[in-house]
């Protein structure tokens, strides 16, 4: 039980944790994009750059990189694009194991703790030549029941919230990409299709 209750702790101190941090990360992207992109057509990177810099979270942080080298040929600014977004994944998904782990392990302990239980309950008909008395047995048929419950009680609302984070998480990494997408079309004009040789 008091490992059960450690992985009850645990569990929820990372989803606090990652959802405050998903919440001051999250920007409303298409706002952000629309004053960027009027200060980009203006050629006001300087501004740009001071814009992103000043607002919080992932996708800010990638196109800041990306307007650092605004001259730079579409082929390298992809690539810059793509490598900073890249380090923000790690920061998006901190944490993230550890509560999947919760989420899939504690069944196990309350598992273990139902065989114990049951144990003890057959340790107490030994103990009385096979004649124990059911108050006798309850105790490890209570206690087998209990971590049981104890370990569904954590183990389902860590996987809920591992899940429901996953998502926060693959939304913003969808933002990332559409926002350097974008960007990228405004720094160097739309993509020339290639002629085939």
């Amino acid at each position: 039980m008091w490992l059960i209750l450690l992985c009850s702790v645990t569990a929820m101190g990372v989803f606090a944790e990652r959802l405050i941090h998903l919440h001051r990360a999250a920007i409303h992207v298409g706002e952000f994009l629309r004053g960027l992109a009027n200060l980009l057509r203006r050629k006001n990177f300087s501004e740009a750059i001071q814009e992103c810099a000043g607002t919080p979270g992932p996708v800010p942080r990638v196109l800041h990189a990306m307007i650092l080298k605004h001259g730079a040929p579409r082929a390298e600014l992809r690539d810059i694009g793509q490598e900073a977004g890249q380090l923000e994944v790690p920061r998006l998904e901190r944490n993230l194991a550890l509560l999947g782990t919760i989420a899939y392990a504690t069944p196990l302990v309350g598992l273990l703790g139902t065989i114990l239980g049951l144990l003890n309950a057959f340790q107490q008909i030994s103990a009385h030549g096979g004649y124990a008395t059911a108050a006798e047995i309850a105790g490890g048929v209570y206690e087998s029941l209990l971590t049981s419950a104890a370990a569904l009680t954590v183990a389902i609302p860590a996987f809920v919230a591992h899940s429901y984070l996953s998502a926060r998480v693959n939304d913003a990494l969808h933002d990332i990409e559409r926002a350097s997408i974008e960007i990228l079309e405004i720094l160097c004009g739309p993509d020339e299709p290639q002629t085939p040789v």
